[in-house]
C-alpha cells in the first residue's frame, strides 16, 4: 500500500528570521514567534540570550540537525532560524476579562499534547462554530500553527483568541480562579457528557490520542466525562471527538 505521507510546505522567506542578531532583536521588539528552530550543536553569548528571550517570550525552541536549516533555502543562518507567528497570541486573564465583561458565559478550550497539525486545525474549526471563547496551548509539545495549521482549519485559528502558556497546570489554576470549572474528556470516565453542566462557566482538556491528558493535569479538573458510544471501538480521532463534544456543549449553552 502507497503511503500518503502529509507533506507541509516549506516556509515562505517572508515567515522567516535568519541569524542570530536579527531573531534577539525581533524578540526585543515585542514580534510574536511561532517557534525558534536551533542547530543542536551552536553555543555562546547569543544563544544564551536567545534561549533566555525565548523563555521570557514564551517561544518554543527545537533543537535541529544542520540538514533541517539548510531546507529552508536561506543564507547565513548561523544556526539559528525563527519562523514568524501567524497567530497573535493573547494573554489568558484579558480573554476571561473580556468575556466576562461583554456579560458572557466564558467557554475555553484546552489542548494538552496535541501536534498533527490537521487534528489542531480540525479543532479549531469546530471550536469556532461552536462557540468557543479562546483555544489555550501550552508553549512546548504543540503542533506548530503555521500557515499548514491555518489552511487546515478554514482560517478560523485566525478569527479565534489563541493563548499560549507555560504551563497548563497554572492555566487551570487560572481559570479556576476566574470560577471557570475544568473538565476533561476521557474515555473510561465514569460520567458521561450529558452528565456534565457546560452552561456554568466552563473549560474542556483534550488530550492526545497517544498519550491522552497528562495525569497531574487530570488531578486537578473538576470532573472528567465520556462520549457514549456503540460498538467495541477504542476510541474517536480527536479532532472528531472535540466536535461532538462542543456540539453537546452548545446545545446545553444555547
Amino acid at each position: 500500500m502507497r503511503n500518503f505521507k502529509h507533506q507541509q510546505q516549506r516556509p515562505k522567506k517572508s515567515s522567516l528570521i535568519v541569524g542570530r542578531k536579527a531573531i534577539i532583536e525581533a524578540m526585543q521588539t515585542g514580534k510574536q514567534l511561532e517557534r525558534i528552530y536551533m542547530q543542536g550543536t551552536v553555543h555562546g553569548e547569543t544563544i544564551d540570550a536567545i534561549k533566555e528571550l525565548a523563555e521570557k517570550n514564551l517561544v518554543p525552541i527545537n533543537k535541529v540537525p544542520v540538514e533541517k536549516l539548510n531546507n529552508f533555502n536561506v543564507s547565513n543562518h548561523e544556526g539559528c532560524i525563527a519562523l514568524i507567528s501567524k497567530i497573535q497570541y493573547q494573554d489568558l486573564q484579558d480573554v476571561i476579562s473580556f468575556v466576562v465583561e461583554k456579560g458572557e458565559t466564558p467557554f475555553f478550550l484546552i489542548l494538552d499534547g496535541i501536534t498533527d497539525i490537521r487534528n489542531i486545525g480540525g479543532i479549531a474549526r469546530s471550536a469556532f462554530c461552536f462557540g468557543v471563547h479562546a483555544i489555550i496551548i501550552p508553549d512546548k509539545g504543540v503542533g506548530a500553527l503555521n500557515e499548514d495549521a491555518i489552511t487546515t482549519s478554514a482560517g478560523a485559528l485566525e478569527q479565534l483568541a489563541i493563548c499560549r502558556v507555560s504551563s497548563l497546570m497554572k492555566a487551570v489554576d487560572e481559570l479556576h480562579l476566574n470560577g471557570i470549572k475544568v473538565f476533561a474528556s476521557e474515555m473510561t470516565a465514569s460520567k458521561s457528557i450529558d452528565e456534565i453542566d457546560f452552561k456554568e462557566p466552563a473549560a474542556i482538556i483534550m488530550g492526545s490520542e497517544d498519550k491522552g491528558i497528562y495525569p497531574a493535569l487530570m488531578k486537578i479538573c473538576d470532573a472528567q466525562f465520556k462520549i457514549p458510544m456503540q460498538g467495541n471501538f477504542e476510541s474517536l480521532n480527536v479532532s472528531v471527538a472535540t466536535g461532538v463534544i462542543l456540539y453537546a456543549a452548545m446545545k446545553q449553552r444555547k
